[in-house]
This record gives structure tokens, C-alpha cells and sequence, in this order.
């Protein structure tokens, strides 16, 4: 009997073993796949059927990806995806510990799910790790900030499991979709984030120990300084991708590489899986050392969220000097000392030992960027001092619950490298001081010269002849009236009165459910970031666009609040027109006159539509290009559009091009400014490098994004494409390289083909060309945009007459004197006729 129990003990006990090993063994899934795959040498379960630590709590959609650029190894991998259009969680059985979470995001077109569309959240046991998250974007901040030029995205998170269970929920944003191509957990068996001994920036020399109970850490950046990248292949132990460091260096040639692949070992057994070996054996340290001036540094600058705690380690292993005081330098984060007198012989205890040092920083609300600086020290005696690195790692630590990014960044960008030496206190308090009083009398010449402005404007007025049209800024309420008939009016009339300040009809919820149906999904004309548009009738016969807000969006709500005050502001025949809105009941509603034949992308690409004649996409070129430069001049200091695209560019029924939506404007610089510092918005393909860059808008931002748009209309794809190959994925980028070759016409739309001169489209191409120049001052006005397109109409229809009377003759260009932005040249634009005139009186 004895025996018979301690076979049985044995038997349980080894179950028991198989399930620990099951639990700790890392789960790969492959989204979207019925069956088993090989990737990176890896094996990855299909989600389709429950695997044997996981569960998927309803099934979504199966998707294909309709062209991979990946490497060959990741092809299998990112073939399909798993899609949700409601909220759905990856449930997993684990042993409490830590575990690295990565997700896979290959974000081609999957049958007929556009994924720049997509908007999602991703929660993992109620830590919210991304919030309304497009996977384009992301791919775009990080290619634009890191000089980089990426396909696929993976981000990467590090959790404590308390429990035995890991839930990780989809919540796709309401009319949008959520998608995953693959999930990594891996188990975490040692202190590979042991943080007992942290180093605060700024603060005294002391460590203490970094408690991360609780919190939820994302890999922000992980970079193998001086050497190549490291594939995750070669991490055997958690198959962490580690960068170059070159693209984020402010001074490439302020250091050099060094190297040894021999001898290099950990200085504690505690490390070994801290980074691959491979990270220490090569290293960047400072240029010229014994010559250079003392504060000269090396700088590596990263772009990071803000309103966040990081942890930033440092990987040194010393590879030349085997004493002591023969290398010794300062370590700076962010403009502040980290650490002084800084010895990596000492500190690791020997040549070649690798070693790590981790440094805690809390970034502000106002600061987005985040610098690492070593300098030589030159209190020092050290012969030769000089600095080196060898890897770094930035995780950024959630704060209560939360590791993703907030909605809204403020954007200050600091100078430079930074120096060294810190300002004394009284020299800012002097800085303070100046700047305010420069401010008070600016402030007080302004109020003086805004008196004699309205003291001007009340005597004009006072004479009807003398009277100057002017713009105004209407309320809210009341019912529209056409800008003649209330111009007529007399300022003294009371109903005169009554009408200058009325914008549009305010309508109830009622009035709107019955011109839509009840909001029928069969009069759904299309959706956007603000939420869906309905195709409505008013009781009077009227049929209108009905634009109802998410109510979950705080977005929406300050686009609702833009749009209104904007549009309350603008009545031109290129810019639609808003009937009125409705603000009860939680609702934000707003009407505008109905678009027949819908956005100028649908007939372009993406749709059956049957393809414009190339003299009506010049014709709807024109028509936008009219109601942005009435946008740029219409009033003091303009209004900048600052999300140009064809699907914001509607076409009437008889095809005439009308600009709209404006949640996203903003007004242009003040009289002495030559910008407006803004957070950085607009569409994706579409956003100006510039304003991306430096946090500046001007109106040359739009002009970028009309140039933009004068491709996609010429070649009739979408501006960001990642099924496409590399090189063809950006628009911009790839017709301004066939444009420089003069080849244009290569990758023009074939349907085009005998529609269009060879004259005219060159002269189209020349004009996109020079609205993409990298600085706003090379670029054209609109006002001048304007008039080159009207000249092209002018070669074509031209070109057509030639034609029909079989004989050949050119269409004379219009003089004028010339003028040249950089190594742009332009003809002075004409005065714009009548209607421009006419539209820019507001009453």
C-alpha cells in the first residue's frame, strides 16, 4: 500500500511539474490563423480554437492582408489579422509573476477594413495601455521622429500578474474596429527589472530602492549604442529588438564606435539576462577627446509622452582602459546631473564586466523630450577622460492605471544639446521680470490701438456710404439669413440687428430624428474622427448632411465647439455651408447644405464610382484652392484649415469642389507673429514636416497638404499605403522622386491616359512639386496656387480646342512679374474677380 501511494505521489507530483512548466512556458499566437505557424524560428498557436493557457471571448473577424512587405521571416506572421468590431479579450491562464506582453500590428488593407480608420483602447487587468490608438499614426510619429522608415509596429509592456489570470480587451471606438496580428507572453524568471538600487535625476547622491508594485511599464526605447541592430533572434532569452543609436544621436560625429567580441562577461550573475552580451561589446565614446572643449558633450535625444515617471538604464562595460581614473565623466538626463566623477572600471569592477546603472526622472506636462548627455569631467585629474556608453533602455512607468498617452500634449521643445552648466536662478528671475513688462506694454498699446480701431468703426458706420463690410463673430442662435439681406438691413433696425447676429437655425432632437429616420443606417453617408453624417429632409423639402457627434468623444466636443465658431465666421461659395445645429439632450448635431456626389476622394479611388475627366479634377482643384485662400485672407491674421484632404473636399451636384470641416482650425498668427505654437494635428500622409517639427503653423502648413492633394488627385491612390513596397508607401514622397526625374507621368492614374496636354500636367506636377518644399518660406501662397492651376485649365481647355480643330497651337501663359520663394519661382497672382470679392463681406 505504501507503495502504491508513493507511486501515486510521484504521478501527481509530476502533473504538477508538466502544468508549472505549461504555465511558464511563453505563449506565442498567431491572430487570425486556424492552425499553427513557424515565424522568427518560433512556433505560434492559431487564436482560432482555445489554446491550452487561453481563451478568446468571441471570435470577431478573420481578415487577410492584401500585399506583405515584411521580412521573409515575419511574411507567415503577419498574413492575417483578427479584427473586432466590439469588445473582445484574450483571456490567459498564468502563474503570478512578470511577463513581458508584446503585440504585433501589420497595418496593410485586410479585405475590405481599411486599418487607417481603426481607433481602439487595449487594457490589460484594468491598466489602460493605449486610448484610441491608429496603428498608421503611431507608425508615422516614430518613422517622422526617429529618421526611420518602419512597416510594422510592436509594442511592448511589462506586467506583474498577481493573480493566475491575464485578461487583455480590444475596445475598438464607436463606428471603428480594432485589429491584432499577433501576441507575445513571455515569462520573466529572474530580477530582470530589479530596480533596488535607483539613481533619482537631479537629486543627491544617494540610491533607493524603485517600487513598481502596481505599476504597468512600457519599453519606450532600447538601443545598442556604437553597434548595429540586434535582431530578437540573437536575445535568445526574451527576444528583445535592440536599435541602432545613430538616428538619435544630436552629433553623430561627436563619438565613435569601439569594439572587443572578446573576454567580455557580466559583472554579476544577477545580470547575465539584464541585456545580450552583444550589447556590451561595443560601445560609442567621445571624438577628439584631449582637444576638444571641456563642456563639449555626446547627446542622444528621444521623443517621449509627457506627465510621466521614467526609468532610464544606462549599460556600460568598459573595453579599453584596465585602471582605474583613466576614463572619468559626468552623466547628464535631460539637462540635470545624473552623475558625477562616473567610473565604469570602478564601478563594474574591472575591465570588460558589463554592468547597468538605472536613473529615475518624472517628466512634466510641458516637456516632451527626453536627453541623455555624457560629458567629460573636468574637475578631474584623469589623464585622456573621456565617455562611453554601451546600450540604453527608457521605460516609462504608468501613472494611476494608466500608460496611455493623454490626447493632449503640450509641445516645448528644448534647444540643442543642452549645456552643461545650469543658469543662475537670478538670471532667470531678471528674464522674468523683462518678459513681463515687455508683455504690459504691449498689452497697453494694443488696448489703445483697439480703441481708436472701434472709435474708427463707429463714425464709419454712422454714414451708409462710408460703411466698410467687416467681419463679425455671430452667436449662436437664431435663423440664417443670406449675407445680402441683412447687409441691407440697417445697423439701427431692429430686426436688422436681430439678423447680423444670427448664424443659423438651432434645431431640436426631435426635428432631427424625423429628417433622419431615427438616424436609419440606410441614410449613413460616412463617418469620420467627429463621428457619422446622415443624408436628412427637412420638413420644408430641404435635403441636408446631418453630422452627429460621438458622445463618448471629447474630441468631438471640441470640434463641435471649432466648428460652430469657425463657421459662424466664413460664407463662401467654396466652403460648405452649416444650416444650423442642435446641442440638447447630450446631442452635438451639425447641418450643413447636402454634398450630391459626396467627397472628391470616392472619385478618385476606393469606390465604383466611374473616374473624373481630368478638366473636372482641375476645376475641383480650383474650387478648393478658392475656398482655402479665402480662408488665408479673409480676415485679420486668416484662418488656417489644418486638415487638407480630398475627404474633406466636397463635391455638389454639379461637381463644383467645396472645403469642409473645420473642427480641426485654427486662427491665424496676430498681426506681430509670423505663427501660431500649437499641439500638432491633421491627417497622416497629409501633415506638414515643418509644423510636425517645430510645433508652428502657419498657412504654408495647408499649402502642404494641397500639394499633397494635387497628387493624390493626378495619381488616384491613397496617400499612405503600407501594402505597397517601401519605397511607394508615402505619396508625397514617392511622386516627388518620379517628379525630379521629370516622370511623372509614369505613375500617373491610366485612366487619364489621352484626357490631358502633356503641357498641362507638367505645369499640374510643378505646382504640387513646389507646395512640398521642405520650409514653409519656399512655398507658394495659395492666392498664387490659385492662379497657376487656373493657368493650367487654361493650357488644357486650350489643348481640347487645338484638338477638335485639328491644328496645333499653345496656350499663351499669362504675364506677370515674377517673384521666387527659395528656388520656387512665381508669376504675381491677379486679383481674384467678383466673386472672391464679393464672398469676403460678412455681415
Amino acid at each position: 500500500m505504501k507503495f502504491f501511494y508513493g507511486l501515486l505521489l510521484v504521478f501527481l507530483g509530476s502533473l504538477c511539474a508538466a502544468k508549472v512548466h505549461a504555465l511558464m512556458k511563453p505563449i506565442l499566437i498567431s491572430c487570425g490563423s486556424n492552425s499553427s505557424i513557424v515565424a522568427d524560428g518560433r512556433h505560434w498557436i492559431g487564436d482560432s480554437t482555445p489554446g491550452e493557457n487561453f481563451t478568446l471571448s468571441s471570435s470577431g473577424f478573420i481578415a487577410s492582408a492584401s500585399m506583405i512587405n515584411v521580412e521573409p521571416i515575419y511574411a507567415t506572421l503577419y498574413k492575417n489579422a483578427r479584427i473586432f468590431n466590439t469588445s473582445t479579450s484574450y483571456n490567459f491562464t498564468l502563474l503570478p509573476g512578470n511577463y513581458y506582453i508584446r503585440f504585433h500590428f501589420y497595418p496593410s488593407r485586410f479585405d475590405t477594413f481599411d486599418v487607417n480608420e481603426s481607433s481602439f483602447d487595449v487594457i490589460a487587468n484594468n491598466l489602460k495601455l493605449v486610448s484610441k490608438f491608429n496603428v498608421p499614426g503611431e507608425i508615422y510619429w516614430k518613422n517622422t521622429r526617429s529618421n526611420s522608415n518602419i512597416t510594422t509596429l510592436v509594442k511592448e509592456y511589462l506586467l506583474n500578474i498577481s493573480l493566475n489570470e491575464l485578461k487583455i480587451e480590444f475596445i475598438p471606438e464607436s463606428g471603428s474596429f480594432a485589429f491584432i496580428n499577433a501576441v507575445e507572453v513571455i515569462p520573466i524568471l529572474d530580477k530582470l527589472l530589479s530596480t533596488e538600487s535607483v539613481s533619482k535625476v537631479g537629486g543627491s547622491t544617494s540610491k533607493f530602492p524603485l517600487s513598481l508594485s502596481g505599476r504597468g511599464i512600457e519599453t519606450m526605447y532600447r538601443l545598442n549604442v556604437g553597434g548595429p541592430e540586434i535582431k530578437p533572434s540573437d536575445d535568445k532569452d526574451f527576444w528583445r529588438k535592440w536599435d541602432s543609436d545613430e538616428r538619435f544621436m544630436f552629433s553623430v560625429n561627436a563619438a565613435y564606435s569601439i569594439n572587443n567580441t572578446s573576454n567580455v562577461s557580466f559583472a554579476s550573475i544577477n545580470d547575465t539576462s539584464t541585456a545580450p552580451i552583444l550589447v556590451y561589446e561595443t560601445a560609442r565614446t567621445m571624438t577628439d577627446n584631449q582637444v576638444v572643449e571641456k563642456r563639449f558633450n555626446v547627446s542622444w535625444k528621444f521623443e517621449v509622452d509627457p506627465n510621466f515617471d521614467y526609468l532610464i538604464r544606462l549599460h556600460f562595460c568598459e573595453l579599453v582602459y584596465d585602471k582605474p581614473n583613466q576614463r572619468i565623466f559626468r552623466i547628464y538626463i535631460n539637462n540635470k546631473t545624473a552623475a558625477e566623477n562616473y567610473d565604469v572600471f570602478v564601478q563594474a569592477g574591472g575591465k570588460n564586466k558589463a554592468y547597468h546603472e538605472d536613473y529615475f526622472e518624472a517628466i512634466s506636462q510641458k516637456v516632451d523630450t527626453l536627453w541623455i548627455q555624457l560629458g567629460s569631467d573636468s574637475l578631474t585629474s584623469a589623464s585622456g577622460t573621456d565617455a562611453l556608453l554601451n546600450g540604453v533602455e527608457i521605460f516609462k512607468l504608468s501613472r494611476n492605471g494608466v500608460l496611455a498617452h493623454a490626447p493632449e500634449k503640450i509641445n516645448i521643445m528644448q534647444e540643442g544639446g543642452g549645456s552643461i552648466i545650469q543658469k543662475p536662478k537670478y538670471k532667470i528671475l531678471w528674464a522674468a521680470i523683462g518678459v513681463g513688462v515687455c508683455l504690459s506694454i504691449s498689452g497697453l498699446l494694443l488696448c489703445i490701438a483697439f480703441m481708436c480701431y472701434r472709435i474708427h468703426q463707429k463714425r464709419s458706420l454712422q454714414s451708409p456710404e462710408k460703411r466698410s463690410p467687416v467681419w463679425r463673430s455671430l452667436p449662436f442662435h437664431g435663423t440664417i439669413e443670406s449675407t445680402t439681406k441683412a447687409y441691407a438691413k440697417s445697423p439701427s433696425s431692429k430686426n436688422g440687428a436681430s439678423a447680423l447676429n444670427r448664424i443659423g437655425r438651432r434645431f431640436t432632437v426631435s426635428e432631427i430624428r424625423a429628417a433622419t429616420k431615427n438616424f436609419d443606417d440606410s441614410l449613413l453617408i460616412g463617418t469620420g474622427g467627429f463621428g457619422k453624417v446622415y443624408k436628412g429632409e427637412l420638413d420644408e423639402g430641404i435635403t441636408v448632411a446631418i453630422k452627429r457627434a460621438n458622445p463618448q468623444s471629447e474630441q468631438g466636443l471640441k470640434e463641435f465647439e471649432t466648428e460652430i465658431e469657425m463657421l459662424s465666421k466664413l460664407r463662401h461659395r467654396h466652403l460648405v455651408s452649416m444650416i444650423g445645429y442642435c446641442d440638447e439632450q447630450k446631442e452635438m448635431i451639425l447641418v450643413y447644405e447636402y454634398m450630391a456626389n459626396g467627397t472628391l476622394r470616392s472619385h478618385l479611388f476606393g469606390s465604383d464610382l466611374p473616374p473624373l475627366a481630368w478638366k473636372q479634377r482641375l476645376e475641383a482643384c480650383i474650387g478648393a484652392a478658392r475656398g482655402l485662400h479665402y480662408l488665408h485672407t479673409g480676415a485679420e491674421g486668416g484662418i488656417i484649415h489644418r486638415d487638407v484632404k480630398t475627404t474633406n473636399i466636397l463635391l455638389d451636384e454639379n461637381f463644383v469642389a467645396k472645403m469642409a470641416d473645420f473642427g480641426l482650425s485654427k486662427d491665424g498668427p496676430a498681426f506681430d507673429q509670423t505663427h501660431v505654437s500649437t499641439a500638432v494635428k491633421g491627417s497622416f500622409g497629409y501633415l506638414d514636416p515643418e509644423y510636425f517639427r517645430r510645433q508652428q503653423l502657419t498657412d504654408k502648413s495647408d499649402v502642404y497638404s494641397f500639394g499633397v492633394v494635387l497628387f493624390e488627385v493626378a495619381c488616384a491612390r491613397s496617400v499612405i499605403n503600407p501594402s505597397l513596397p517601401r519605397e511607394e508607401i508615402n505619396l508625397a514622397e514617392w511622386a516627388l522622386r518620379w517628379q525630379r526625374k521629370n516622370s511623372i507621368e509614369r505613375i500617373l492614374d491610366r485612366r487619364l491616359e489621352g484626357d490631358y496636354s502633356p503641357e498641362s500636367m507638367k505645369k499640374f506636377a510643378e505646382i504640387a512639386e513646389k507646395c512640398l518644399a521642405d520650409e514653409g518660406r519656399n512655398r507658394p501662397t495659395m492666392g498664387e496656387v490659385l492662379w497657376h492651376l487656373e493657368n493650367v485649365l487654361q493650357m488644357h481647355e486650350a489643348h481640347v480646342q487645338s484638338r477638335s480643330l485639328s491644328c496645333c497651337s499653345s496656350s499663351p501663359s499669362p504675364s506677370g512679374s515674377e517673384k521666387r520663394y527659395g528656388d520656387a519661382s512665381f508669376s504675381l497672382p491677379r486679383i481674384v474677380e467678383g466673386e472672391e470679392e464679393e464672398a469676403i463681406r460678412e455681415v
